[in-house]
């Protein structure tokens, strides 16, 4: 197992001009190897944590692609399990790093053993109705790695966080190329079986020499259907301290992501539906080639945190560009209350044109225009 030594990065400049090792830096142990790596000296938030460098992808780094079938679901299932990992691991004494510990193989068998097999049939009928019974919810195991700095400068393993991702709708073939058939699972299905999962993947980890006396979270995600613009989410948590080998209480989690407009949103956020609509109606008043806007919103506990909204248009110059922008950035003070983030894209063919943010809080949004 390597050790880490630490060096503690005070500025940027500070690492450009030290492309050197000193042997001062340098500690052995035994027969180990040793590695200097570097901690910033500030992260960009209080909520994120500083990242050990230089960096170390995850020796499973490909396989998400190939077990989880939306970019959307790919990207929540990564952050979300690091937002609710600073619930478990403070990002002022922590440091995060790609998990090390479970590499492709290991998911890809874990996620085969714990998915039921289907029985073979002579039949079409009899195929899709055995496909239909025994659905493969599980999909992909996400790790991730949280460090801590001891007195002498080195770092040491503190905990991992695993996300579970489990599927909202199973989609199978019973011939080779042939058509796709679709089996949507029931959410209370997907949770008792997610449960079941667990226990078994902390069966498996705890079997990792690195990894039996850690705590570990374990967070159950469900993903959205393969097509959707927005993704699933976190649906349940818990936490095993150090050197326990069964998961007591779960805790609900309370999220959700809703695309507007959709009857989805307008049903359940009917007032935050009305706004994105009211935002819509005004732009379209003054700028005959608006479209329409695409927006999520992210909802914890029902209470809205993020507003994303997307708007595409076909520009013929850098003053429309900046027209437009100055007229969104009166609409969102004018529309939207400030006690969420909102994040607004404004679009061309040749890719984002500019960039309106407001953090909650803030009464007035920040502009970029790209040139």
């Amino acid at each position: 197992m390597k050790r880490f030594i630490i060096l503690v990065l005070c500025t940027l400049l500070f690492v450009v001009g030290c492309s050197g090792k000193k042997e001062d830096d340098l500690v052995t142990e035994e027969e180990d190897e040793t590695e200097v790596s570097i901690i910033p000296n500030t992260s960009l938030t209080d909520s994120q944590y500083k990242i050990l460098l230089p960096y170390k992808p995850s020796k499973a780094r490909l396989a998400m692609t190939n077990q989880v079938s939306n970019r959307v679901d790919m990207d929540e299932l990564d952050e979300g399990l690091r937002r609710h990992s600073t619930d478990v691991y403070d990002t002022k004494n922590h440091l995060f790093e790609e998990g090390q510990h479970l590499d492709e193989e290991f998911i890809y068998s874990l996620v085969d053993k714990l998915n039921p097999d289907v029985e073979e049939k002579d039949k079409k009928e009899d195929k899709i109705k055995a496909h239909r019974k025994n659905p493969r919810v599980f999909s992909h195991i996400l790790e991730q790695n949280f460090l801590t700095k001891k007195k002498d400068n080195s770092v040491e393993l503190s905990g991992i966080s695993i996300g579970i991702s489990l599927k909202s709708v199973y989609r199978f073939q019973v011939e080779t190329g042939g058509a796709n058939y679709y089996e949507p699972i029931p959410y209370n299905e997907m949770l008792d079986e997610g449960k079941k999962i667990a226990d078994e993947v902390l069966k498996e980890l705890r079997q990792i020499d690195e990894l039996k006396n850690v705590k570990i979270m374990i967070a159950l995600f469900r993903e959205e259907e393969q097509s959707s613009p927005v993704p699933g989410n976190y649906v349940a948590k818990t936490v095993v301290d150090k050197g326990k080998n069964k998961i007591g209480k779960w805790e609900n989690v309370p999220e959700e992501h809703i695309l507007f407009p959709s009857d989805e949103g307008k049903k359940k956020y009917h007032d935050d539906y009305e706004k994105v609509k009211s935002f819509g109606d005004e732009i379209a008043q003054y700028f005959p080639n608006y479209v329409g806007t695409i927006a999520e919103g992210f909802y914890i506990d029902k209470d809205l945190k993020r507003l994303t909204l997307e708007i595409p248009l076909e520009f013929y110059g850098k003053g429309e560009v900046i027209g437009f922008t100055q007229y969104t950035y009166g609409v969102v003070k004018e529309i939207f209350p400030n006690h969420f983030d909102i994040e607004i894209s404004i679009t061309s063919s040749y890719g984002t044109e500019s960039l309106i943010t407001r953090p909650a809080g803030e009464d007035d949004p920040q502009v970029h225009i790209y040139h």
